[in-house]
């Protein structure tokens, strides 16, 4: 098995371990009615706009989510929230230390004996849930199911559903497909950009992600036969008979939407293995984006 396999099969058990941690955290995380930002890179700000939508949409206060670099410094907030699972990506220590003195910050990292440790005001460490791949599983998502604990919003289905995710057979014909495209809804917009994210790292795909609805506005004249468009979460209404209608094929999303993100990480490594491409060592891509000052 790669590296990329080997983690992603271990979610159920990463999840279920952050989730019992969620009360160890609890004080460094975002409380009700706080003005919080979560920021992030790649992977991790694609969870962050997930777990944005997750809080705000609760009612436990406004949440934004950003791209590290694209942080609005003249914005206040009362808490930053970083997910960095190296602890060493430049656009996050930068920001983390701009904010020092003027915002509290918290870290979310795979390992915490990095420059995030002096960076951030507070750690939550998910070491567990490190990762040897350049491409992120199972850490992303076990940060993400921290937050989903904290915010009182974790499903007792979605481990169950990660476990189903990762035994049942894909769909028949998608491994062959030649475009991807993943839609979603609130909070997981972030995850469909995630699924669009690991295809084009791990498997070189051409692949696309859309808030389901703006789909329709233009994205939806790629679909024919011999692509894919995978649901995230609900789909609206009509929205499945439309893509069928393209002759591209639908995939319905079952299981928690977590979960099937999982089933999208498994996709990519299929495709990945079909086109004799190594997911562990993606073209032009390496663990942790270090500038150079």
């Amino acid at each position: 098995m790669t590296h990329v396999e080997d983690e992603l099969a271990d979610q159920p058990a990463c999840w279920a371990r952050a989730a019992s941690q969620a009360a160890r955290y609890a004080k460094v995380l975002p409380t009700p009615g706080e003005r919080v930002a979560i920021v992030g890179c790649g992977t991790s700000y694609f969870m962050a706009q997930a777990a944005a939508a997750l809080r705000e949409g609760a009612g436990q206060g406004e949440t934004d989510a950003f791209a590290a670099s694209e942080f609005p410094h003249g914005r206040r907030y009362d808490r930053i929230v970083a997910l960095t699972r190296s602890g060493t990506t430049t656009e996050v220590l930068d920001l983390l230390g701009r904010s020092r003195g003027h915002t509290p910050t918290t870290a979310i990292t795979a390992d915490p004996d990095t420059p995030v440790r002096t960076a951030a005001d507070d750690l939550a460490a998910l070491d567990f849930a490190d990762e040897r791949s350049v491409v992120q599983t199972r850490f992303a998502t076990t940060a993400l199911t921290l937050l989903r604990a904290h915010f009182g919003l974790h499903p007792d289905t979605a481990v169950t559903d990660a476990r189903t995710a990762l035994t049942e057979p894909l769909p028949e014909r998608l491994v062959e497909c030649g475009q991807f495209t993943f839609l979603g809804r609130g909070w997981t917009v972030g995850l469909a950009h995630e699924a669009g994210l690991k295809m084009r790292e791990a498997a070189l795909a051409w692949a696309e992600s859309y808030p389901a609805m703006e789909y329709r506005h233009g994205p939806i004249s790629v679909s024919t036969t011999g692509t894919a468009t995978w649901m995230l979460g609900d789909a609206p209404g009509g929205l499945a008979e439309q893509v069928r209608g393209t002759g591209a094929l639908w995939i319905a999303g079952r299981l928690d939407p977590l979960a099937e993100l999982v089933r999208a990480q498994r996709l990519a490594v299929a495709v990945a293995a079909s086109r004799g491409l190594d997911p562990d060592s993606p073209r032009h891509l390496t663990r942790s984006v270090i500038l150079a000052p």
